[in-house]
């Protein structure tokens, strides 16, 4: 679980979290951790998972000064094979997916090496509905993902997605800690290294305190992307020679 200045949230995340899965464990024996990855936190986001590690055994935390959606999933993932856990996932530390939401993952992983969730598959709920502007901007940048990347995905963007312990393994070490185009490098591994990885149809709840500005991050997304196409094709070889002027229009949109 990524953290990010998360101080208002995390706390009823880790409430719902911890209450759901330690009745799974007492009930059905399922075994169960949930990592929290602090990252660049200036709030007080540590002293929040410190005080409820009393009430949830299966709760560890990292704490990192160095910042990012990417790198705290990337460590976090490589923490948790440290361990033997057979499924390994993360999920956003908002409450925008509900603990039993994430279970269905768990339960439907079955035959593949991974599955996601999805805003947009038949039968997903969203509540409230999104915004037109915000539906308008995650359908064009999926357009541009499915074309550009040749993945069947509807929704690459959701925090929550689950794998098996040796499909975490064989994708790690290849990632990079990109911020906007995370998930679609994340997949785009999997697809490279032959992975079957589902798609699930899900609950998603949207939750105030939402950092995020469409416009702007509209505009990084496709930056992200094609930095992303680039550095997976013949092409990457002039990367180098387009880096500095990447860098330049990554300021202005930044």
């Amino acid at each position: 679980m990524p953290a990010y200045n998360e101080e208002k949230r995390i706390g009823r995340t880790l409430e719902e979290y911890c209450s759901f899965f330690s009745q799974k464990k007492k009930k059905e024996g399922l075994d169960f951790e949930i990592l929290v990855v602090i990252n660049n936190t200036k709030d007080n986001t540590l002293g929040i998972v410190k005080s409820y590690m009393k009430k949830c055994k299966g709760l560890r935390y990292l704490n990192f000064k160095e910042g990012g959606k990417g790198f705290a999933i990337i460590r976090g993932f490589k923490d948790a094979l440290k361990r033997g856990n057979d499924l390994i996932g993360f999920v956003d530390a908002d409450l925008a997916t509900k603990a039993f939401a994430f279970y269905d993952l768990i339960k439907n992983i079955n035959e593949y090496d991974g599955i996601i969730a999805s805003r947009y598959l038949k039968g997903s709920i969203v509540s409230p509905r999104q915004k037109l502007k915000r539906v308008a901007a995650s359908r064009i940048f999926n357009f541009m993902v499915r074309n550009m990347f040749f993945m069947p995905y509807k929704d690459t963007q959701l925090g929550a997605k689950l794998f098996k312990k040796n499909a975490v393994k064989k994708i790690v070490n290849k990632l990079g800690t990109t911020k906007w185009a995370f998930d679609v490098d994340l997949l785009y591994n999997a697809r490279k290294e032959r992975l079957k990885v589902g798609e699930l149809p899900t609950f998603w709840q949207d939750v105030d305190g939402s950092k995020l500005k469409v416009e702007k991050a509209s505009i990084q997304m496709f930056f992200a992307i094609v930095r992303l196409r680039i550095l997976n094709s013949p092409f990457k070889i002039f990367w180098p020679i387009l880096r500095p002027f990447g860098g330049w229009l990554w300021r202005i949109v930044k």
